[in-house]
């Protein structure tokens, strides 16, 4: 599979995803990681009277993967992220497995910036993350 595309490599509408089981572990250690230890994430007593009756993992966790298609797929190795609009539409349980979906929107190849249309569904297509991300592709591929 191609490593990374350059700003004249990309096409609009050309698109990539990555898809991860969110595991209970998953959220332990993004908590660890992050310093985020919200008992909505982590304690299963306190979340019952929270708005979603149960343990959710943390939004910014599958946003993350988001960073995962741009950095290994599309643009690939070598691109800079340089800004990302982020809307949290639903929550994410623990065992869910979501799909981070990037999509070539708008190109300025005068300034190498490519804009990408960045969603997260889970498996049963229901939009859990959605908006937009700016990157600079690599200069080569």
């Amino acid at each position: 599979a191609k490593m990374s595309y350059t700003i004249n490599q990309l096409q609009i509408g050309q698109n990539a995803q990555f898809s991860k089981t969110i595991s209970e572990s998953d959220v332990y250690l993004f908590a660890g990681v992050t310093g985020d230890m919200n008992p909505a994430h982590l304690n299963a007593e306190y979340s019952k009277g929270g708005v979603f009756h149960e343990r959710v993992a943390h939004g910014m966790l599958s946003a993350s993967l988001i960073s995962t298609v741009l950095g290994t797929e599309l643009p690939g190795k070598g691109t800079i992220y340089l800004q990302q609009q982020v809307k949290f539409v639903a929550p994410v349980h623990f065992g869910d497995t979501i799909t981070a979906t990037v999509e070539v929107i708008e190109k300025n190849i005068e300034r190498n910036r490519v804009k990408l249309k960045t969603t997260c569904t889970n498996q049963n297509g229901q939009v859990v993350v959605a908006c937009e991300a700016l990157a600079m592709p690599p200069k080569e591929s």
